[in-house]
Order: C-alpha cells, then structure tokens, then sequence
C-alpha cells in the first residue's frame, strides 16, 4: 500500500479560511487535488 504524500509547502502557502462557505471549501479541496495526495476530496465536496 502506497503512503501518501504531503506537500508541506503548498498547505503552509494555502490554508483553509476560518467559517468557509461552501465555495470556498469546494475551491480549496480542488486546488488541494492538484498540489498534494495527503487525503482524498472529502465526499461532501465532489461535484456530482
């Protein structure tokens, strides 16, 4: 089983805001995708 990886520096320059809408946490998680394999986007997030 692969481990996965963070990208220490993304998530320092990237955090998640305090109280995010529904947008913001949807941009961030889409953004995080692209930058990082620490998580997989939560189910709450993936646009069906």
């Amino acid at each position: 089983m692969q481990q996965a990886r963070i990208n220490k520096e993304w998530h320092q320059d990237h955090k998640m805001p305090k109280n995010p809408t529904v947008e913001q946490r949807s941009s961030w998680h889409e953004e995080h995708q692209k930058y990082c394999s620490c998580r997989p986007m939560p189910k709450t997030i993936i646009k069906t």
